[in-house]
Protein backbone atom coordinates (compact mmCIF):
# COMPACT_ATOMS: atom_id res chain seq x y z
CA UNK A 1 0.00 0.00 0.00
CA UNK A 2 1.39 3.49 -0.77
CA UNK A 3 -0.13 6.41 0.62
CA UNK A 4 -0.86 9.58 -1.67
CA UNK A 5 1.34 12.39 -1.27
CA UNK A 6 -0.17 15.95 -0.91
CA UNK A 7 -1.42 18.25 -3.09
CA UNK A 8 -1.75 22.03 -2.67
CA UNK A 9 -1.40 24.14 0.21
CA UNK A 10 -1.90 27.85 1.13
CA UNK A 11 -0.33 30.55 -2.03
CA UNK A 12 -0.80 33.90 -2.22
CA UNK A 13 -0.89 35.05 -5.89
CA UNK A 14 -2.22 37.65 -8.34
CA UNK A 15 -4.99 37.54 -10.28
CA UNK A 16 -5.25 38.92 -14.19
CA UNK A 17 -7.46 41.91 -12.98
CA UNK A 18 -4.32 43.03 -10.86
CA UNK A 19 -6.26 41.43 -6.90
CA UNK A 20 -4.24 39.61 -4.57
CA UNK A 21 -6.01 35.99 -4.27
CA UNK A 22 -5.22 32.96 -1.70
CA UNK A 23 -6.14 29.25 -1.42
CA UNK A 24 -9.14 30.67 0.45
CA UNK A 25 -11.04 32.75 -2.43
CA UNK A 26 -11.87 29.61 -4.29
CA UNK A 27 -13.21 28.02 -1.06
CA UNK A 28 -16.76 27.08 -1.23
CA UNK A 29 -16.35 26.08 -4.96
CA UNK A 30 -14.46 23.55 -6.99
CA UNK A 31 -11.69 25.44 -8.90
CA UNK A 32 -9.78 23.86 -12.26
CA UNK A 33 -6.31 24.63 -12.02
CA UNK A 34 -3.81 24.10 -15.19
CA UNK A 35 -0.07 25.38 -14.61
CA UNK A 36 1.04 26.61 -18.16
CA UNK A 37 1.82 29.75 -20.22
CA UNK A 38 0.74 32.37 -22.73
CA UNK A 39 3.49 32.09 -24.91
CA UNK A 40 2.95 28.51 -25.36
CA UNK A 41 2.39 27.67 -29.20
CA UNK A 42 1.20 23.67 -28.69
CA UNK A 43 0.50 22.24 -25.22
CA UNK A 44 -1.01 25.03 -23.14
CA UNK A 45 -3.51 26.12 -25.91
CA UNK A 46 -4.53 22.17 -26.86
CA UNK A 47 -5.11 21.96 -23.06
CA UNK A 48 -6.63 24.67 -21.94
CA UNK A 49 -9.07 24.27 -25.26
CA UNK A 50 -9.99 20.71 -23.91
CA UNK A 51 -10.22 21.91 -20.39
CA UNK A 52 -12.66 24.47 -21.51
CA UNK A 53 -14.66 21.99 -23.93
CA UNK A 54 -15.04 20.15 -20.66
CA UNK A 55 -16.34 22.88 -18.76
CA UNK A 56 -19.14 23.20 -21.12
CA UNK A 57 -19.93 20.03 -21.18
CA UNK A 58 -19.95 19.71 -17.53
CA UNK A 59 -21.14 23.03 -15.98
CA UNK A 60 -24.26 25.24 -17.24
CA UNK A 61 -23.43 27.69 -14.96
CA UNK A 62 -20.29 29.05 -14.96
CA UNK A 63 -19.95 30.14 -11.69
CA UNK A 64 -20.40 26.43 -10.30
CA UNK A 65 -16.45 26.25 -10.37
CA UNK A 66 -13.44 28.55 -11.44
CA UNK A 67 -11.12 27.70 -13.44
CA UNK A 68 -7.45 29.32 -13.09
CA UNK A 69 -4.44 29.40 -15.31
CA UNK A 70 -1.71 29.42 -13.24
CA UNK A 71 1.76 31.14 -14.71
CA UNK A 72 4.93 29.45 -15.07
CA UNK A 73 6.54 32.07 -16.95
CA UNK A 74 5.69 35.29 -14.38
CA UNK A 75 8.42 37.48 -16.17
CA UNK A 76 5.96 37.48 -19.35
CA UNK A 77 2.84 36.87 -17.69
CA UNK A 78 1.94 39.69 -15.97
CA UNK A 79 -1.71 40.22 -14.67
CA UNK A 80 -2.45 42.26 -18.19
CA UNK A 81 -1.21 40.10 -20.34
CA UNK A 82 -2.54 37.04 -18.46
CA UNK A 83 -6.19 39.10 -19.04
CA UNK A 84 -5.83 39.85 -22.53
CA UNK A 85 -5.16 35.71 -23.44
CA UNK A 86 -8.02 34.73 -20.59
CA UNK A 87 -10.56 36.70 -21.99
CA UNK A 88 -9.26 36.60 -25.90
CA UNK A 89 -9.34 32.83 -25.65
CA UNK A 90 -10.46 30.96 -22.20
CA UNK A 91 -12.71 33.56 -21.00
CA UNK A 92 -13.99 31.22 -18.00
CA UNK A 93 -10.55 30.66 -16.76
CA UNK A 94 -8.84 33.05 -14.32
CA UNK A 95 -5.07 33.50 -14.95
CA UNK A 96 -2.52 34.04 -12.05
CA UNK A 97 0.49 34.72 -11.69
CA UNK A 98 3.27 36.39 -8.82
CA UNK A 99 6.63 36.74 -8.93
CA UNK A 100 9.17 34.01 -9.11
CA UNK A 101 9.50 33.16 -5.32
CA UNK A 102 5.52 32.60 -5.18
CA UNK A 103 4.65 30.87 -8.70
CA UNK A 104 7.86 28.66 -7.41
CA UNK A 105 6.14 27.92 -4.36
CA UNK A 106 2.72 27.12 -5.81
CA UNK A 107 5.09 24.84 -8.00
CA UNK A 108 6.55 23.00 -5.20
CA UNK A 109 3.04 22.45 -3.65
CA UNK A 110 1.30 20.69 -6.51
CA UNK A 111 4.05 18.70 -7.64
CA UNK A 112 4.74 20.37 -10.92
CA UNK A 113 7.55 20.82 -13.16
CA UNK A 114 8.43 24.02 -15.32
CA UNK A 115 11.47 25.17 -16.36
CA UNK A 116 12.96 27.71 -18.75
CA UNK A 117 14.38 26.06 -22.10
CA UNK A 118 16.05 27.79 -24.96
CA UNK A 119 13.59 28.28 -27.96
CA UNK A 120 15.05 29.64 -31.34
CA UNK A 121 11.61 30.17 -32.51
CA UNK A 122 10.60 32.27 -29.32
CA UNK A 123 10.95 36.10 -29.85
CA UNK A 124 12.85 36.45 -25.98
CA UNK A 125 14.64 33.05 -26.77
CA UNK A 126 13.01 30.77 -24.57
CA UNK A 127 10.09 28.56 -23.51
CA UNK A 128 9.31 27.11 -20.42
CA UNK A 129 8.65 23.18 -20.59
CA UNK A 130 6.36 21.92 -18.19
CA UNK A 131 4.31 19.01 -16.82
CA UNK A 132 0.39 19.13 -18.36
CA UNK A 133 -1.35 17.89 -15.61
CA UNK A 134 -4.75 19.89 -14.58
CA UNK A 135 -6.03 19.34 -10.80
CA UNK A 136 -9.64 19.37 -9.47
CA UNK A 137 -9.72 21.02 -6.18
CA UNK A 138 -12.39 20.35 -3.74
CA UNK A 139 -15.30 23.14 -2.33
CA UNK A 140 -12.97 22.75 0.77
CA UNK A 141 -9.87 23.83 -0.99
CA UNK A 142 -8.13 19.96 -0.80
CA UNK A 143 -7.08 18.08 -4.21
CA UNK A 144 -9.97 16.01 -5.61
CA UNK A 145 -7.96 14.24 -8.50
CA UNK A 146 -5.51 15.29 -11.41
CA UNK A 147 -5.91 14.86 -15.45
CA UNK A 148 -3.12 13.99 -17.99
CA UNK A 149 -2.16 15.52 -20.84
CA UNK A 150 -4.08 12.42 -22.64
CA UNK A 151 -7.25 12.96 -20.61
CA UNK A 152 -10.25 13.45 -23.01
CA UNK A 153 -12.68 16.35 -22.24
CA UNK A 154 -15.90 13.45 -21.81
CA UNK A 155 -13.66 12.11 -19.11
CA UNK A 156 -12.80 15.63 -17.32
CA UNK A 157 -16.40 16.90 -17.67
CA UNK A 158 -18.13 13.85 -15.98
CA UNK A 159 -15.33 14.02 -13.09
CA UNK A 160 -16.38 17.73 -12.85
CA UNK A 161 -20.27 17.07 -12.97
CA UNK A 162 -20.15 14.33 -10.08
CA UNK A 163 -17.56 17.00 -8.46
CA UNK A 164 -20.12 19.63 -8.56
CA UNK A 165 -23.11 17.92 -7.87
Amino acid sequence: MTARAPVGGPFSLTDHFGRVVTERTFLGRPALLYFGFTHCRVVCPRALARLSAALELAVATPERIQPLLISVDPERDTPAVLRAYCEAHHPRFLGLTGDRAAIEAMKLAYKVFARRVADAEDPQGYAVAHTAFSYLIGTDGGYVTHFTDVADEQRIAATIASAIA
